[in-house]
């Protein structure tokens, strides 16, 4: 089995693949001040749970925005499977063809994010991460990558309004029934939810106008149920789509 495991800066996202197959996929908590030996412990305590041997585990690749991390994790593998992880960084094969200023700044995210569209959707797509930071990407016909839009997450958003706002309460992230607000808690799921959904629409929009009409709009990370569903746009959620495009990217660099 090959594991996968995308560092975010929220959460660490892990998949185990059997083959082709996406046969655990769980996560932890980005915690920056671990050790490489608490790591490992985190990983083999959660493996053991869902009754996974350290001796199943072939090989492993790793994507990584938390850069204080990802030698951590590294050392944590090497000592759990006894080799050394994949990590995405550039040199990696990726079987993409980046196109924007200097390729070497494409984030290993974006990039597992994007083969898994070129892996399982047709092209040209457009690719909506919503995660820690909410990011659009989107990918050609010849598997180029063309460029992306970032801006701050919906959970990064909600904190600092209410961080900000003494008044303001923590909300449930679910659209609610109208878009004008009749109470505080509706009125900021409106601004969230809805006004996430609008922008990702909107730059949806921008993106048609510069580059074509997609084939394919693929929707993922920890956020994507709440804003799928208001979305304008046809939309396919897709919640394993780093995980999925890691295991291609291990199986381009990787020989069985």
């Amino acid at each position: 089995m090959i594991l996968t495991l995308d560092i975010g800066n929220t959460t660490m996202n892990l998949g185990l693949f059997d083959g082709n197959e996406l046969v655990l996929r769980t996560r932890l908590a980005t915690e920056r001040q671990k050790t490489d030996d608490q790591l490992a412990v985190d990983l083999s305590n959660l493996l053991s749970m869902y009754h996974i041997s350290l001796s199943e585990i072939s090989g492993a690749i790793i994507s990584s925005v938390v850069p204080e991390l990802t030698d951590y994790i590294t050392e944590a593998l090497k000592k759990l499977i006894g080799k050394e992880p994949l990590c995405l960084s550039p040199g990696v094969k990726t079987g993409l063809n980046i196109l924007i200023d200097n390729p070497a700044q494409l984030g290993a995210d974006l990039a597992a994010g994007a083969v898994g569209a070129v892996t399982h959707y047709p092209l040209p797509a457009f690719i909506v991460d919503l995660g820690t930071a909410t990011k659009i990407c989107a990918v050609d016909e010849n598997n180029g990558f063309r460029g992306c839009m970032i801006a701050p997450g919906i959970t990064i958003s909600l904190k600092a309004l209410t961080e900000k706002s003494s008044l303001l309460p923590t909300i449930r992230l679910e659209p609610p029934q109208k878009a004008c607000g009749t109470n505080t808690i509706e009125s900021m799921q409106s601004g969230i939810v809805l006004g996430t959904a609008a922008m990702v629409d909107g730059i949806l929009d921008k993106f048609a106008e510069e580059l074509g009409e997609p084939k394919t709009i693929v929707l993922t990370g920890g956020l994507a149920s709440s804003i799928a569903k208001v979305c304008k746009h046809p939309v396919i959620e897709d919640k394993d789509l780093l995980l999925k495009g890691l295991k291609a990217i291990y199986d381009k660099n990787v020989k069985a």
